[in-house]
């Protein structure tokens, strides 16, 4: 009986073994095979794109991308979502102020650069036939955004909604204005 309690033991201890060993070299293997970076790293040429590969794809928002990557939101905005993204267009940046893009994108303006685009941004999809005229939203960064709708035509805080292309983690809304938060 003895013989056969220690035999158990034995054959326990070696399976025990051999499994963490297994499982070491299995998280070894995982950790060398998992590329560095975040969500936007990852390839996909079949599915539907998200709000970033989108922007990245687009002639017309380069400044917009350039934004993202200073603040470090590309990531964030590759993530599930969903996300309402309103996105100025290269002509929209132009119309501010000689210098303040440049000035946004220096790392000591890092806060003052995602507080700005935090406001282009809604937790949520929301389609154009959702938007009515009077509505506020709430903005990532805490301000609110107000709709208006007149002859058809969305505007959101005066910018004018010109092309809504929806995305594998939300939509976007293409717009003709650089969105400011209201001063505190």
């Amino acid at each position: 009986m003895k013989r056969i309690f220690f035999a158990l033991v034995i054959t326990a201890f070696t399976i025990s073994c051999n499994s963490s060993a297994d499982s070491s070299a299995n998280s070894e293997a995982t950790a060398t095979a998992t590329p560095e970076g975040g969500q936007s790293t990852v390839e996909d040429n079949e599915s539907q794109k998200d709000v970033v590969k989108v922007a990245v794809g687009s002639k017309d928002h380069t400044t917009l991308v350039t934004a993202l990557k200073a603040a470090e939101y590309v990531d964030v905005l590759s993530n599930a979502g969903p996300f309402t993204v309103f996105a100025p267009t290269n002509a929209a940046f132009d119309k501010l102020p000689a210098g303040t893009v440049e000035g946004l994108l220096k790392p000591e303006k890092k806060a003052d650069l995602r507080n700005i685009l935090e406001y282009h941004v809604y937790v949520g999809v929301l389609k154009p036939e959702m938007l009515q005229d009077g509505q506020t939203f709430g903005q990532a960064n805490g301000d609110n955004i107000k709709i208006e709708v007149k002859d058809g035509k969305i505007t959101v805080n005066g910018a004018n909604v010109i092309a809504s292309i929806p995305a594998s983690n939300g939509i976007i809304h293409v717009i003709d204005a650089v969105l400011l938060p209201p001063a505190k």
